[in-house]
């Protein structure tokens, strides 16, 4: 078999590719600051890119400050009543999700959706992203009746405003999805899953992210039908795609390592499982910090194993 938790060459690429565009987005800000000055609001777009580049390799302690750089500059220049303030809130937002801090990411997102609201009007397509992200967070907590009402907004929003193909449709089908598998509404949820993988595949082709996404929320959907064999080419897949695009030490690989040696545990391969158990404690560890949701999870995971493993 194939060792899953070694990196490609392919990933080497992707880290010359991100290490390349890191330096173009320096190089910008120090362009920008130089010729405009600190006080102006293309340093504080420069400040937000850099950012969220950041944010998208897991590098949150890197992203974290410069994120609230861009949103008190933009405070200061443009006001709080501004549409790039509220892009802000909710740019900030979504860093503390992800590092599980979800009391902080809260208010922010309320913040950004209520400004959003206010300034953009109910009918716009940052409205309905609003709406999304509260309620991934409301599902994350376990709030399922408060995010339903917000991912079925969002979705009948993008569908109104965009049209039905478009990947943002995708995504809300997607958290509809997620919704309904964590409150085990399976059969709601297989067939919401597979649309949003279709549009996914047909509008983003097959190497994207958020394609990794949808082959790995079907596949936990497959799993907790007990139904191992259609769920492991789809983790597989996902976990490939995941180090191909993102590389080896990204949150969303550490996922897909865990839930991979989730699902051979419950084959009973119990040798397979531990080895990618640790690798997802390992990237976790780094790229979230000790105490984050995900690493306390994988932690326990392993435990798990190696308690029933010496039982």
């Amino acid at each position: 078999m194939q060792d899953l938790s070694k990196p490609k060459k392919s990933e080497k690429s992707y880290e010359k590719l991100v290490s390349y565009a890191e330096s173009i987005y320096i190089k910008a800000l120090e362009l920008y600051q130089r010729l405009l000055g600190e006080q102006h609001p293309d340093v504080a777009t420069s400040y937000n890119n850099l950012a969220g580049l950041y944010s998208s390799q897991g590098r949150y302690t890197e992203a974290e400050p410069l994120y609230i750089k861009a949103l008190e500059l933009r405070q200061r220049l443009l006001g709080e009543e501004h549409p790039n303030v509220a892009a802000s809130y909710n740019n900030l937002a979504q860093l503390y999700y992800s590092q599980g801090r979800y009391t902080d990411a809260e208010l922010l997102y309320i913040k950004a959706l209520e400004l959003r609201q206010r300034l953009l009007g109910e009918e716009h397509p940052d409205v309905a992203s609003s709406y999304n992200d509260l309620a991934l967070l409301y599902n994350s907590q376990g709030r399922y009746t408060e995010a339903e009402p917000l991912l079925i907004k969002a979705l009948e929003l993008y569908q109104r405003l965009l049209g039905d193909e478009h990947p943002y449709v995708a995504t809300s089908y997607n958290n509809l999805a997620l919704l309904y598998s964590s409150q085990g509404w399976y059969t709601e949820a297989e067939p919401l899953y597979i649309t949003a993988l279709g549009l996914r595949l047909r509008l983003l082709g097959e190497e994207h992210p958020d394609v990794a996404l949808s082959f790995n929320n079907l596949a936990h959907l497959y799993t907790y039908q007990g139904r191992y064999t259609e769920a492991e080419p789809l983790l597989i897949k996902a976990l490939e795609l995941y180090q191909r695009l993102l590389g080896e030490e990204h949150p969303d690989v550490a996922l897909s390592f865990n839930d991979l040696a989730g699902l051979y545990c419950c084959l009973g391969r119990y040798t397979e499982a531990e080895p990618l158990f640790i690798k997802a404690l390992e990237i976790a560890s780094l790229s979230l910090g000790e105490n984050h949701p995900n690493t306390i999870t994988f932690r326990k995971n392993l435990k798990l194993l190696r308690d029933y493993r010496q039982s």
